[in-house]
């Protein structure tokens, strides 16, 4: 059993590092996975061996507070959830503000009258005023201490607990220097009480209070800006959550009506405008638009609408209406789908993430000790004790492993969101971080190379083209396989009118057979030919031998035992997939493609795309064991196929990439889920992974560097080489700031661009038509009677349908058209083509 868990009371990699120690330590907990920047917990578990409660129990033991994620009662109840974490969050950061303010506020006259003595200024100066100062200073730290108690409450709390962590070092190092100033102001009472004035001199310079504030408040600044910086990590979840239209226009009753979004149900029938936000997934039924999809599959061209089309949640109508009937709403929706899939990712913990956790879980007792340790031997060397003192604190106070805790999971969260932005679902962190060490990417063919939509390439025929066409359409009409639909698609494309058959078989794998007025027909591959008893010419023999060099699959059409004609199709390679696997080359990539194509038309598309290996005449259930055979001879395996009859191979894969899936983002056989079918994306993929895998090694570099240059030096060790030693205030401040510069880095993935993308070529292709526009013939023509854009649809329809007219750009807020021409036109003829679709042409320049 998996469950989620809220968790209170954490603040650094320490703190994660306790809470997960504690309940993996419980019978029956199997695996546990704490994340420091939601401050949840997900716990897989055996439920006849432990429950809900002795979990929260266990964590509470160790000072933290844990409850369980409430089960999802309503629809949109992610968003609800995402909204009150956000509102907490909030919160939290404007009292932390205030906190710090009031801090600050106080601090300043506290540093003025502990310091301004010795920068010359004359605030509370001289063993007359000493007293009166050191009550000062003892009242304002006292007011900044309490305000910041929150660091001593959790920070001993965690002690008793036997699980310190950052706040308990903060804590120690804070109270510390608290303790000895008011040990050294009870000196200061004794000096006067006795007159021993040197000793009034001595203790006026042995207060700590100044260090004591100063700690809580530089500590509480990082915090503050750490918080903010995790906060722009939820960035990109925070813009998918706002997509969500709050409100759907239904018919209901034959009426329509305006109701709040998260009512609707399956099969409401939502009427969709210009403008509107779809609420729903589902299924147009009648009308018709142009929806930007971008947001949820980071395709930027909008895509046509028709009745059958399959239409998204959040998705944009820019244009035309129309109305769907509902099939996903709610948390089925892709919209939220993909925001639970981005917030569980950007909360799962990576493999790399494991060694700052390791390291956590000892660090903050190592650091007690050598604190301790520094004291005590500067101490036996002879040193005073405020100077022992000072060094001790200030390793506790430079040592907090804030840095360490926030080098992983504020990258990993950042990636996942900027993925999501391109239309790519990571699952989980462990799969961003693998998908940098795979060696070798396994390509299904159809539908991930090439369309999935195959085409005519070539018609050969034997008798009257034209005639031809026109039976061999009508016989594999009756046909549902895709090469039999290329072939009636091309002659609808040629004005071509079908015949129709009397009668019609399907022979399942072979090809077809119908008769039509005495006639029989059939159609198929040379098998079925040569099973039929057709002789095969030779002509049609070096034909078909030609096509399948070319890669193409050849159809035979046969009229009584008489072979009339051959039509070779094939499956189109699409160009963002020979972008893509030049890219997987340069990054020395092994290229596998498996297919169930013959031998020759593999290798054809194989030598095409510069494919390294081809594996062909594979069945779907065999490409797991090719997955298999790869990884056993040591590769490290990247499986890419379409996530339904490839699901063998993409569990058994390294990383599995299921493509072209978007309505499916939750497929179990998957790692990885591309919302639109382009192979760019995995490109993609990769570099977004080797980028942050790179950030990640940057961030926990310069954390265990800080820590490992610190340490020493606030404790003094170059002390009787160099002179140098640390004062706590600013090992406070080194701490705070180091916490921050961590989570800057993290947030420059937020500028990730993939090296290439299929837009690009398409922009270029954009200035080239530009250019051939701009050195073609224009003419521009006021047109009257334009009320909307079913109108401007029609103008542009009549003028593109005039010979010598390429292009017409009709725009109905200036009432003009933009007309290109390829030769010079009458202005008649347009005008005429102007009025014979009901408009009236004003002028012509």
């Amino acid at each position: 059993m998996e469950k989620q868990f809220d968790v209170t009371g954490m603040t650094c990699a320490a703190c994660q590092a306790n809470v997960t120690r504690a309940v993996s330590k419980l019978e029956g907990v199997e695996d546990v996975d704490v994340s420091l920047l939601s401050n949840s917990m997900k716990v897989t578990f055996d439920d006849s061996k432990v429950d809900s409660q002795m979990i929260c129990q266990v964590v509470s033991k160790i000072g933290y507070g844990a409850s369980e994620k409430g089960a999802k009662q309503e629809r949109s109840s992610f968003q609800k959830e995402w909204n009150d974490r956000q509102s907490k969050a909030q919160k939290e950061q404007r009292s932390s503000f205030v906190r710090l303010m009031t801090s600050v506020g106080l601090l300043i006259p506290l540093m003025l009258i502990a310091m301004g003595p010795m920068m010359g200024l004359p605030i509370l100066s001289g063993e007359q005023n000493a007293m009166i100062s050191a009550l000062s200073q003892v009242l304002l730290a006292t007011l900044i201490l309490f305000i910041q108690r929150h660091f001593f409450i959790h920070g001993f709390q965690s002690l008793i607990h036997r699980a310190p962590n950052m706040d308990s070092l903060v804590a120690i190092g804070s109270g510390a220097s608290y303790l000895y100033g008011l040990y050294a102001v009870y000196q200061m009472a004794y000096g006067f009480g006795y007159g021993h004035m040197e000793m009034v001199h001595h203790s006026m310079h042995a207060m700590y209070f100044e260090s004591a504030a100063m700690i809580v408040t530089l500590v509480s600044v990082g915090k503050y800006l750490e918080s903010r910086s995790k906060k722009k990590t939820g960035d990109a979840l925070d813009k998918l959550v706002d997509l969500t239209p709050k409100m759907a226009s239904v018919i209901r009753g034959g009426v329509e009506i305006l109701i709040p979004a998260e009512e609707l149900v399956k099969g409401d029938r939502i009427v969709i405008r210009p403008g509107d936000r779809i609420p729903a997934d589902g299924t147009v039924v009648s009308g018709n638009g142009v929806v930007d999809q971008s947001a949820i599959t980071g395709e930027s061209i909008p895509v046509d609408k028709e009745a059958g089309d399959v239409v998204l949640s959040a998705t944009l109508n820019q244009n035309g209406s129309f109305v769907f009937e509902a099939s996903k709403v709610g948390e089925e929706s892709t919209l939220a789908q993909i925001i639970q899939l981005v917030d569980e990712a950007g909360n799962s913990k990576a493999p790399i993430a494991r060694i700052a956790d390791k390291v956590a879980g000892i660090f903050v007792p190592v650091v007690i000790g050598i604190a301790v340790l520094t004291g005590v031997i500067w101490i036996l060397l002879g040193q005073s004790i405020e100077f022992s003192l000072s060094n001790a604190v200030a390793v506790l106070v430079i040592s907090c492993p804030c840095a360490l805790g926030l080098a992983t999971p504020v990258a990993i969260m950042v990636s996942t969101g900027k993925a999501a932005e391109y239309g790519i679902l990571v699952k989980s962190a462990a799969s961003l971080e693998n998908l940098a060490h795979m060696d070798t990417i396994v390509l299904d063919k159809t539908g991930t190379i090439t369309s999935g939509k195959p085409s005519v390439q070539k018609v050969l025929s034997l008798e009257e083209e034209k005639e031809f066409l026109s039976w061999a359409a009508g016989l594999e009409a009756g046909s549902g396989h895709p090469l039999g639909q290329a072939v009636v698609e091309y002659v609808k494309a040629q004005n071509i009118d079908f015949l129709t058959m009397d009668t019609f078989e399907s022979v399942t794998g072979k090809g077809i057979k119908a008769t039509r007025q005495g006639h029989m027909y059939l159609a198929g591959n040379k098998r079925y030919c040569q099973e039929e008893g057709v002789a095969l010419p030779q002509k049609i023999l070096e034909a078909m031998e030609q096509a399948s060099h070319s890669g193409w699959t050849p159809l035979l059409f046969v009229q009584d035992q008489e072979i009339q004609g051959m039509i070779s199709v094939a499956d189109t390679i699409k160009e963002s997939s020979r972008m893509a696997i030049r890219e997987f080359k340069k990054k020395n990539l092994q290229v596998v493609m498996l297919t169930g194509d013959n031998e020759n038309t593999a290798k054809a598309i194989a030598q095409d795309l510069q494919i390294d290996q081809v594996i062909s005449d594979v069945l779907p259930a065999d490409k797991e064991s090719v997955i298999r055979d790869l990884q056993a001879q040591g590769h490290k395996v990247i499986m890419v196929g379409d996530g339904i009859n490839d699901a063998p191979s993409l569990m058994r894969a390294d990383i599995g990439i299921a493509i072209g899936n978007g309505t499916d983002i939750a497929a179990d056989s998957a790692d990885v889920i591309l919302m639109k079918s382009s192979l760019l994306d995995v490109n993609t993929a990769i570099e977004l992974s080797h980028k942050t895998i790179r950030n990640i090694h940057m961030n926990l570099f310069w954390a265990f560097f800080y820590n490992a240059l610190g340490i020493p030096l606030a404790a003094g060790l170059f002390y009787p080489f160099f002179g140098w030693s640390l004062s706590p205030m600013i090992g406070s401040a080194a701490m705070s700031l180091s916490s921050v510069c961590v989570c800057a880095n993290a947030l420059r993935l937020r500028w990730f661009k993939p090296s290439v993308q299929l837009e690009d070529k398409i922009e270029k292709k954009e200035k080239v038509i530009e250019k051939k526009e701009e050195e073609s013939m224009t003419k521009t023509m006021k047109v009257d009677g334009m009320m909307c854009q079913h109108c401007v649809a029609h103008v542009k329809k009549a003028l593109e349908g005039v010979e010598g007219v390429r292009q017409a750009d009709v725009d109905l807020e200036s009432k003009s058209a933009l007309i290109h021409m390829d030769k010079e036109i009458d202005n008649d003829c347009l005008n005429r083509a102007v009025e014979e679709a009901g408009y009236t042409p004003i002028s012509i320049e």
